[in-house]
């Protein structure tokens, strides 16, 4: 509990300096922003600035920092570093400067801003990428929840039509309609689970495993005979959206249409970023309690949980929310953590739609233009869906190429802010540093992964740290030819 004390303690810390470092060397200004100069009652509405952060942190917040941190806690206290460092000096940087590029670009979404500082190629390939992403992203937020619900009552199957309608109605509809509206009750269902989580643990302050005894990998020793994942770089796929998650570069654009000032952007994007560090940290430690607690794993005190250090994700949530929160809380908690996948993948949906109309200069006012990007869209996952539940092992297939594809869309952002930051003469090692860790990270892991190639672990390493080098110098070459540029 001292580790996790810690580090809640420096997520704070993180967002009151580092995120005031990262505004200043952004420098936002009194300028008008998109959602009054292209406001047109249906994306570009301004909103008041508590709803705006609320739909930010849910939009980003999905099931990552809860199913990704209770995946990542079997690797041990080790996740910790990884959810405060990631943040605050990755995710919400990362969050934060993607927004504020976007309210400087008339509200662009990212493949735009990726075409526009790494070349028209490299747009056209993430465009496509990044609007597959996004219906993954729906399509395995459609079938987590319902299996949630299913839970509760009804069928799953059930379940999924009506989380599919109302995706459709979200995705269709002005966003102040439904998102504004909803959103924010179901952020504070989200954040209240996560609170009365964080005063249990403090209540009972249970026995775990501190950083300083601990920093191995602790599943490889737990269950060695089937706990094959490295820390390195698997940890850092795993734990995606309590740190760095590309997806969220695809989310700050809406809210990037709907903020009245520039000086918001820390609260709203940085800020996000931080709370769902906080929520991802929180369910880290309950999860070290459930598969590490000390002197009794927490799985063997509660009835039900009897697959024990290989209990999945959900299951967990289910287990703990109705130990420790009683009957009430425990429903109060699922619906939290139902509305955050769910209210994800109606954004994600959402982007998905304005990312095509943007490319294809589409304009969104009409209905029938909307249907025209939505309904094939929408088909896409409804046949992606299909096969998930065909195949046993559908969704953790799904999830595992959405894990990789999003870190891989967080190293293209950090790569565009890198290049934004060198062109305007501001201090660029700020998304240099993570943009370098995030390539490596993906390309040993696009080697070593089952589901990629899989090659032998020493090949795997030595073929990812080649690209760290390719990645460092190809930096250093630009560089010197556009400060040579400049100069001429």
């Amino acid at each position: 509990m001292i580790s996790f004390s810690l580090s809640l303690i420096a997520l704070l810390l993180g967002y009151l300096f580092y995120g005031k470092l990262v505004e200043r060397i952004f420098h936002p200004d009194d300028r008008v922003t998109p959602a009054v100069a292209k406001a047109d009652g249906l994306d570009y509405i301004v909103l008041p600035n508590w709803k705006i952060f609320m739909i930010q942190f849910l939009n980003i917040a999905g099931t990552g920092p809860i199913f990704g941190a209770i995946m990542g806690a079997k690797f041990g206290p080790v996740a910790y570093l990884w959810i405060v460092l990631g943040c605050i000096f990755a995710g919400a940087t990362h969050d934060y400067l993607s927004g504020m590029l976007s309210m400087r670009n008339e509200g662009a979404g990212l493949p735009e801003l990726i075409g526009k500082y790494l070349g028209k190629t490299t747009k056209s390939i993430m465009l496509v990428f990044t609007v597959l992403l996004l219906i993954m992203v729906g399509t395995v937020f459609v079938y987590s929840p319902a299996e949630i619900l299913h839970s509760i009552g009804g069928e799953t199957m059930m379940w999924v039509g009506i989380i599919f309608v109302y995706y459709i109605i979200a995705t269709m509809l002005p966003i102040d309609k439904i998102i504004g509206k909803i959103y924010p009750l179901f952020a504070f269902s989200l954040l209240f689970m996560a609170g009365a989580l964080m005063v249990v643990l403090f209540v009972k302050w249970p026995q775990l495993p501190e950083l300083w005894s601990h920093l191995y990998n602790m599943g490889a020793e737990a269950q060695p005979e089937k706990w094959t994942d490295a820390i390195f770089p698997a940890l850092f796929i795993t734990i995606a959206c309590g740190a760095i998650s590309g997806f969220h570069a695809t989310q700050s654009p809406l809210m990037a249409r709907c903020v009245k000032s520039e000086h918001m952007g820390r609260p709203v994007f940085y800020g996000a970023m931080i709370t769902e560090g906080v929520v991802a940290l929180i369910w880290a430690t309950v999860s070290s309690w459930f598969f590490y607690g000390s002197p009794t794993p927490g799985y063997e005190l509660i009835a039900g949980a009897d697959k024990g250090f290989f209990t999945s994700a959900p299951a967990v949530v289910n287990l703990v929310c109705n130990d420790w929160l009683g009957v009430v809380g425990a429903i109060l908690a699922m619906l939290g953590v139902v509305a955050a996948p769910i209210t994800s993948g109606d954004t994600a949906f959402r982007s998905g739609r304005l990312i095509v109309a943007e490319w294809l200069k589409l304009d969104q006012r009409p209905i029938v233009k909307r249907l025209y990007i939505c309904v094939p869209m929408f088909a896409a996952s409804i046949a992606m869906l299909i096969w998930q539940i065909e195949n046993p092992d559908g969704f953790n297939t799904i999830w595992q190429y959405f894990g990789w594809s999003n870190q891989a869309l967080s190293v293209f952002t950090l790569w565009t802010l890198t290049v934004y930051l060198v062109r305007k003469k501001k201090p660029f090692v700020i998304t240099l540093i993570p943009a370098l860790f995030m390539t490596t990270v993906c390309s040993t892991f696009l080697f070593v992964s089952k589901q990629a190639f899989h090659l032998p672990e020493p090949i795997g390493y030595t073929l990812g740290g080649i690209c760290f080098v390719v990645a460092v110098v190809w930096f250093c070459l630009w560089y010197r030819r556009e400060v040579n540029s400049s100069k001429g």
